[in-house]
């Protein structure tokens, strides 16, 4: 129930309600997806590398000897929901249920983005860039970008699709990197929008804190460099919001919920960034 609903029941109030700083999904797209799936997992296919022989006439052909094999992502579900009572509304002049809408919905795609994050952080063995790089105890620099992008280029990783996931503190870091904001270096205008959309191949996204958990700090900042088609996400039930009346509640009940799973496939495409803030 919504109780605290109570501090907006004044005479006069803006009509324009102010909803709380949150975030809303970013990482859904930036992997491989599947929606609609049914059952309560999905298995991501991975087929391995092979290597072309001399022809030699009149011989049995070498075949290669493809490995295959598979990764499970497993669903999740979950749920964001909130009561909205006939009363309180009869005692505010703003639609509070269509305010709710945005704060539930908001909540499960930040629970999306989490999923993918945990996802990143639990691969087996990502290629790893120490705090040291560029300096010690160092925050994301340039040094560190481009130790990134050399371990996805020495895996042969497509230079296309290649996203990195920095949180606002690594951002304020490159924004302080001549070579990033300088208009001599690249073509981004980032000390004009405060912002660094990409950047030596890496479409990159910047999270700040979040209740749900955010980029793992346990002693320094885990950011994830990744290829598109090294992680993998899975839809049994895409995300939904509904509005029903619960009449043993007197008051309308707002959710919205979804049901999915993440599965690093192929840990040749993640890069883990260590960062000391």
């Amino acid at each position: 129930m919504a109780q605290n609903i109570t501090s907006a029941f004044v005479t006069l109030f803006d009509e324009e309600v102010k909803q709380a700083y949150q975030g809303e999904a970013l990482l859904r797209g930036t992997m491989r997806t599947r929606s609609g799936v049914q059952g309560n997992t999905v298995k991501f296919p991975k087929i391995g590398k092979g290597v072309a022989t001399v022809r030699v006439p009149q011989t049995d052909v070498t075949p290669l000897n493809v490995t295959y094999s598979q990764v499970t992502a497993t669903m999740t579900d979950y749920i964001a929901a909130e009561y909205s009572d006939i009363f309180h509304q009869s005692k505010v002049n703003f639609d509070e249920r269509r305010e709710l809408v945005q704060v539930v919905s908001k909540s499960i795609a930040r629970r999306m983005d989490q999923l993918c994050i945990d996802a990143l952080n639990a691969a087996a063995s990502p290629s790893t860039v120490a705090t040291t790089v560029g300096g010690a105890a160092s925050n994301m620099n340039i040094e560190k970008l481009r130790a990134a992008a050399k371990a996805l280029n020495d895996k042969n990783v497509p230079a296309e699709g290649r996203h990195l996931l920095v949180h606002s503190s690594q951002l304020d870091a490159m924004l302080g990197e001549t070579e990033i904001s300088s208009a001599d270096f690249a073509s981004v205008k980032a000390l004009v929008r405060g912002e660094v959309n990409s950047f030596m191949g890496f479409q990159i996204h910047t999270i700040g804190d979040r209740d749900e958990g955010g980029l793992p700090k346990p002693s320094t900042r885990s950011c994830f460099a990744w290829h598109q088609d090294s992680m993998g996400y899975a839809e049994s039930m895409a995300q939904k919001s509904e509005v029903n009346y619960i009449p043993e509640k007197t008051s309308f009940l707002v959710s919205s919920m979804f049901s999915a799973g993440a599965v690093a496939i192929d840990d040749e495409g993640i890069v883990k960034i260590s960062c000391t803030e």
